[in-house]
């Protein structure tokens, strides 16, 4: 019998999850179908939860482009080897136009897209060792076009793919899909 694995976090519903929780989990749910696993480990803490729903909000209505986002949020999951993150960015990467080279090539901090590039180099070392990001980095990335606000923006992102990842890592979050399988094995 194939091993399922385990979260560290209890992964909530609509059922178990705090009070604090339900309003954002029950609006996840009805608007994805199913709720993330990542959700519901997060819904645990009412207060992460909400901070985590506003910031991923507000940078919903920012100025970077879709696949911009997609590709920092690969190459953070790749850095963590975040099994959720890779399978869920894979799948909307794609979504937001980006080939499967691309994809690729995001996982490994490039772009076959010079500006795309520039601005993916310019992260890389803040997520390594940000006392250490090189200022000719960040000169490149705004000779290739980008703006403050779009470098914060893009910063931004950095950080909440890395706290998504860190959830994921350190609650062992299953891949979306194999909590249902836990449930049955538990059941037999």
């Amino acid at each position: 019998m194939p091993k399922t694995q385990m979260s560290r976090f209890h992964i909530h519903d609509d059922l178990t999850a705090p009070e604090g929780s339900l309003p954002i989990l029950k609006g996840a749910s009805s608007a994805a179908g199913q709720l993330p696993n990542f959700l519901g480990a997060l819904a645990g803490s009412p207060a992460a939860l909400r901070a985590y729903v506003r910031f991923r909000g507000e940078l919903r209505h920012g100025k970077l482009p879709r696949d911009t986002v997609e590709r920092i949020a690969l190459a953070v999951a790749e850095h963590y080897e975040s099994k959720p993150g890779l399978q869920l960015h894979s799948r909307t990467s794609r979504r937001a136009g980006l080939g499967i080279d691309e994809v690729a090539r995001a996982r490994s901090w490039s772009s076959s897209d010079p500006r795309e590039d520039a601005l993916l180099k310019f992260l890389q070392p803040l997520l390594a060792d940000p006392a250490k990001a090189p200022q000719h980095l960040h000169e490149e990335a705004k000779e290739a076009g980008w703006d403050d606000e779009q470098l914060l923006e893009a910063i931004a992102v950095l950080s909440l793919e890395s706290f998504t990842a860190m959830v994921n890592l350190a609650g062992e979050i299953p891949v979306d899909g194999s909590v249902e399988e836990t449930r049955m094995l538990r059941a037999a």
